[in-house]
């Protein structure tokens, strides 16, 4: 498929449901485990802090891996290893399924995570490849849209499975999304571009990447979480000298894994940081919000769940105004400001809730957040993928994912510190102050692209 075709086919659109039924998949496995640890715990018979390893292992292999495998795409093609990433997501999801210990359910979600990583690195850069350029925002919204619905549902998704069957069907529901995106992708997913270049896959680089990313989310967990200061220590050092050799030889290379080089373009390096601060604010507010809810204001669990709902929703309905906007050449980092500009008065309004609220005053409130994150995702995501020439859409996409990645592990790692060393009583609202001072940030960050131009959309 041609990227410059004016028009947009039913074919087109299969395709598109392959790329989602698969990035549906990845985001529904990051959030259905958080739910079922305590009834892993009970069937392995297990510490709670080590049942959280399931998700752990699956979290931290998709940061490791993702930008490798997203230089991988832009050399061998994004096909081969989206193929690859479904493949090997399917098989690791019936061994975890069929998991009889914990060792082995450990592995299996690290199985997962190689497969995740394959798909979620290079996502993004087959979308740019189906979409015609003036309608890539559209593209991007959809792509929004799935993955709020996805980390929204998977709480409730995995309750409503608990309550009538066991846990192994939390695997298993990823078979007929495996197979459906495997089916439907394999004759209409595009392939790269021609790209004259020939580059080989520096197999030290990934090493490098792999260990300082690595290093540098198990760091941030073993601060949160009072891990053993000797050993935090330890893992400080040994990211400093690895990640300063790692950086240093990603420098000399002319298309690195960690894409420096797409790191000076102006455009882009504004948007990544814009997104990562975005990411950290919503993990600040999301991760507190139900403690809040539960621990201060004692609503159940179902009660939680439909006050959580307006977020998600409301992003759902605000995506696709944002991706209109931006096909009517309203800038993004104009979009995306404003976006952040009203996700920041949403969280200040939940600072300013009453001691003892009403629904309606929590659900109005978390309706604005949405709104403003949905406003500023679209084109922020559209400008981190065009602004990279369309051979370094790989390394683009991959960007976008490693940031998400960093930006959640972040939020939620502010909020474990939080809850450490404040009192029950101002916990949240010190939460929300951190999760405005980061949205305030990436507000700023999303203006200031304003003067840029994207020189690479087509």
């Amino acid at each position: 498929m041609n990227t410059r075709k004016e028009t947009f086919i039913p074919k087109q659109y299969l395709a598109v449901i392959s790329v989602l039924a698969a990035m549906m998949m990845g985001v529904l496995n990051g959030t259905i485990m958080n739910v079922a640890l305590p009834t892993l715990a009970k069937e392995f018979a297990v510490e709670a802090s080590v049942a959280i390893w399931v998700v752990n292992a699956f979290q931290l292999v998709i940061t490791m891996l993702m930008l490798s495998f997203a230089t991988l795409g832009d050399i061998y093609g994004y096909r081969k290893i989206f193929f690859t990433g479904i493949s090997i997501f399917v098989v690791s999801s019936i061994l975890c399924a069929c998991s009889t210990s914990f060792e082995m359910l450990v592995i299996s979600r690290i199985l997962q995570g190689f497969g995740s990583a394959c798909t979620m690195s290079v996502n993004i850069a087959l979308i740019r490849l189906i979409y015609p350029p003036h309608m890539i925002g559209r593209g991007m919204a959809i792509n929004a849209m799935v993955i709020s619905v996805s980390a929204a549902s998977g709480p409730t998704l995995a309750g409503l499975i608990l309550s009538f069957a066991s846990w192994n069907w939390l695997f298993l529901i990823n078979l007929p999304l495996g197979l459906l995106s495997l089916a439907l992708g394999w004759k209409l997913l595009p392939n790269n571009p021609p790209n004259k270049e020939k580059r080989k896959f520096d197999k030290i680089s990934a090493l490098g990447n792999a260990l300082t990313f690595g290093l540098l989310i198990y760091t941030i967990e073993g601060v949160a979480h009072s891990e053993n200061q000797l050993l935090i220590l330890i893992q400080f050092v040994l990211l400093v000298i690895i990640g300063t050799l790692y950086i240093r030889r990603q420098q000399k290379l002319s298309t690195p894994i960690l894409p420096v080089d797409l790191l000076k373009i102006p455009l882009f390096s504004l948007s990544i940081g814009s997104s990562l601060a975005s990411f950290t604010a919503q993990m600040l507010a999301m991760v507190s919000l139900p403690f809040f809810m539960q621990n201060i204001l004692h609503f159940d669990a179902i009660e939680i769940g439909l006050l959580m709902t307006p977020w998600p929703l409301a992003t759902i309905l605000t995506a696709p105004l944002s991706s209109r906007l931006l096909e009517r050449h309203v800038h993004p980092g104009l979009l995306g400001g404003i976006g952040m500009g009203v996700f920041s008065i949403g969280l200040f309004m939940l600072y300013l809730l009453p001691d003892d609220p009403e629904k309606w005053q929590i659900i109005w409130r978390m309706f604005v957040c949405g709104m403003g994150y949905g406003l500023f995702q679209t084109p922020n995501n559209v400008t981190i993928t065009t602004s990279a020439p369309i051979a370094r859409s790989g390394g683009a996409s991959g960007m976008l994912g490693t940031a998400r990645q960093l930006g959640q592990t972040l939020g939620a790692t502010l909020v474990a510190l939080i809850f450490r060393f404040f009192g029950e009583s101002s916990q949240f609202q010190t939460c929300l102050l951190c999760a405005m001072i980061f949205s305030l940030a990436s507000m700023l960050l999303s203006m200031l692209r304003m003067p840029h131009a994207n020189r690479h959309s087509a």
